[in-house]
């Protein structure tokens, strides 16, 4: 993997993608900077070989070109503290503006570039949009793992421009070396954990686990499209009616592959979508009518335990439970403390998908489990389909 570690950037412009897309409050401060931090590494590794640094990525999704809310402007000063030196703005990412910020750059200075997204080329992967990006530096680093799905301009389609002189940074090394471990090198018994609403939204990446893993862990909404295709009784708990099918034929192929598949066995249900709402723990498959299964209940807990101590390695992806509120969050903090320990005793835990990652979040286990992934939608299709345009991109 052709890392900034295989290179010395003397005198080089690096034109670097990263994932600065942050919250912004109403009054355009930075209510969480974890993109921005983890692009200091690569950006301070230029600086220190001698290298000048062109920042270039997007902000939310602007629909009609340049808007002030979505203007990387707002992220100048905050960056400038965490490096502790000026950061330069051009207020475009082409054009005579970027250009001539670009060209006055000198080795140790730091230039933003504008929102690449007020340019439509840029999500339609523009080839001339990438070409002149790539005008802007000598070498092009790609440090944003969270758009590498994307066949962006910035994050595919530029790199043809640097046959000999692109390379990854530390956030995108990372996360490929994190998810090539646990899918190819994964040390067994591997175990995957799934949550989240919708089996619809899983299916693919299930498929691919029944390939990979010993077991399988079901958790959240997309539970009871397994209970309900097995008979059981879900009361007005969530459903795919759809997927009923595709759940059974997903427990089919498992039991023949000899995976273990596991199903919550039983549930806290509640009478409305409320943390106030009256609950009750049940048999997952006696749901009564009018109840809504909202979280795994402890008998659950206990079994998904067991198998996550036995596991020497675990992949997160979706909690088990409403775990936003706190009378549904048991299950989702129960798996958490889970991996937590088998980690401590030496697993291999990989956290990837928003959810999960608000959820270790959380409970302030970042730093207690193996690592945490930085992109959701990239790392879901990234174990799909084995690798992403951004990574390819860099490796072709």
């Amino acid at each position: 993997m052709k890392t900034v570690d295989n290179y010395i950037f003397f005198e080089q412009k690096a034109l670097i993608r990263v994932d600065f897309n942050v919250p912004l409050d109403a009054h355009y401060n930075i209510t969480d900077d974890t993109r921005i931090r983890a692009a200091l590494p690569t950006i301070n590794k230029i600086l220190k070989d001698g290298g000048a640094v062109i920042l270039m990525s997007h902000l939310g999704r602007p629909k009609e070109g340049p808007t002030e809310k979505y203007s990387l402007k707002h992220v100048v000063d905050h960056l400038s503290k965490l490096l502790n030196i000026p950061v330069s703005f051009a207020a475009d990412c082409i054009g005579s503006v970027a250009k001539e910020a670009s060209s006055a750059l000198k080795p140790g200075e730091i230039l933003l570039l504008e929102n690449l997204r007020f340019h439509k080329e840029e999500e339609k992967g523009g080839v001339d949009f990438a070409k002149q990006l790539s005008e802007l530096g000598t070498f092009y680093v790609n440090d944003a793992f969270g758009t590498a799905h994307r066949a962006h301009a910035s994050t595919a389609v530029v790199a043809q421009f640097f046959p000999n002189n692109k390379c990854f940074g530390y956030v995108m090394s990372g996360e490929i070396a994190s998810v090539n471990k646990v899918l190819n090198f994964a040390e067994k018994p591997f175990t995957a954990i799934m949550g989240g609403a919708k089996v619809s939204d899983k299916i693919l990446i299930l498929e691919q686990l029944i390939n990979k893993a010993d077991n399988i862990i079901i958790g959240g909404g997309m539970a009871f499209t397994f209970v309900k295709a097995q008979g059981g009784k879900i009361g007005k708990s969530l459903v795919e009616e759809d997927k009923l099918e595709t759940a059974l034929k997903i427990l089919k192929t498992a039991k023949e592959k000899g995976v273990n598949i596991y199903i919550p066995v039983d549930a806290v249900v509640a009478d409305n979508f409320s943390n106030d709402a009256n609950k009750q723990t049940i048999d997952i498959n006696v749901i009564p009518d009018g109840w809504m299964g909202l979280d795994i209940g402890p008998k659950t807990e206990a079994i998904y335990a067991d198998v996550i101590a036995n596991s020497k390695t675990v992949l997160w992806n979706g909690p088990m439970g409403v775990f936003e509120m706190s009378s549904f969050e048991s299950g989702t903090k129960s798996v958490a403390e889970a991996i937590v320990s088998a980690t401590k005793k030496g697993a291999y835990s990989l956290i990837g998908g928003g959810d999960s990652v608000a959820a270790i979040n959380k409970y302030k286990f970042g730093k207690d489990v193996s690592y945490v992934s930085t992109g959701g939608g990239a790392l879901l299709e990234y174990i799909e389909s084995g690798s992403l345009p951004g990574v390819e991109a860099i490796e072709k």
